[in-house]
């Protein structure tokens, strides 16, 4: 099977969010054994958790990507923008775990820029996937 440049560069930053998923499982395990609770930090634990799941997402983003009728350079911008929102909220994550600084990022007053990329996000995500399903749906009907 021939896969487009579009869909190819999809799957290898989707294996990299699951490798990553799986190194933050690690992360999550020694939370787990090393912590008094018997818990990892929520952080740590959301980061596994979504990393898991955009993994997951990424290779149904690949498969709409493939069957796509939109250009290549449509497909591959589009599906880039999704990615780097969850490589981004699982790098926020990641972040907050390490640091250990809260157990809910949107507790409290919402700084301007945290609320701008949650924007952003929204945006982006059902944006970038609203261009690769048209694509698809125009292709295949």
């Amino acid at each position: 099977m021939d896969l487009g440049i579009d869909t190819r560069v999809t799957l290898l930053i989707t294996g990299l969010i699951f490798l990553s998923a799986l190194l933050l499982g690690v992360w999550k395990y020694h939370g787990i054994r090393t912590s008094i609770k018997g818990t990892a930090h929520v952080y740590v634990d959301i980061a596994h958790r979504a990393a898991l799941m955009y993994s997951f997402a990424g290779v149904l983003l690949a498969v709409f990507t493939e069957l796509s009728a939109w250009p290549t350079a449509v497909n591959l911008i589009a599906v880039l923008v999704v990615l780097a929102f969850f490589v981004g909220a699982i790098a926020s994550y990641v972040l907050h775990g390490w640091r250990r600084d809260t157990t809910n990022q949107f507790a409290g007053r919402i700084p301007g820029a945290l609320r701008l990329s949650m924007y952003g996000l929204i945006v982006a995500e059902i944006g970038g996937f609203g261009v690769l399903f048209s694509g698809f749906v125009v292709g295949q009907f």
